[in-house]
């Protein structure tokens, strides 16, 4: 049996962050440390780009917003790659792979949702479904599995393909 599900029992106001950028900027500067790496205006606009975009970037797409926001701030792509590399191994960021096309990177700041992502247009849909978690919760429990984190992304076509 399909049920109707109204949008707005489902969705999450994702513009809530659970982190401060402040607090994420000093666990950042305490992550090159720990690498042994310099803190660089480069590297801080990376991070304060990723933090302030609510979009789902790609590497290449990071470096073009920063060029454009940033004319005179000499940066490389390299830069962008290593630092979202470093980043993702730290849990700092998140990212959806679209096979041969790349990842695409979100700061990891945001509360918990899962992604719908249209194959035609690459569009990316955040939502929340309350029963979607409690199931997962119920299953894991009923097989004895102790679930650490999870993610769900659904792949289809958008509205907009559709028309």
């Amino acid at each position: 049996m399909v049920q109707n599900i109204n949008m707005s029992e489902i969705t999450t106001n994702f513009d809530d962050r659970t982190i401060e950028y402040e607090q994420l900027l000093l666990d950042f500067k305490k992550l090159l440390q720990k690498n042994n790496l310099r803190f660089t205006t480069q590297r801080e606009v990376i991070l304060e780009t990723l933090y302030n975009l609510d979009e789902h970037l790609t590497p290449e797409s990071i470096y073009n917003i920063i060029q454009k926001k940033h004319a005179n701030l000499k940066i490389g792509i390299a830069t962008v790659y290593r630092t979202l590399s470093l980043l993702e191994d730290a849990q700092m960021v998140t990212f959806l792979s679209f096979g041969a096309q790349g990842k695409k990177y979100e700061l990891g700041a945001k509360k918990h949702h899962d992604h719908l992502i249209c194959t035609l247009c690459g569009t990316i849909t955040e939502f929340v479904d309350e029963e979607i978690e409690n199931r997962q919760h119920i299953i894991t429990e009923n097989l004895g599995f102790k679930m650490s984190d999870h993610s769900m992304q659904i792949y289809g076509i958008c509205k907009k393909c559709q028309n």
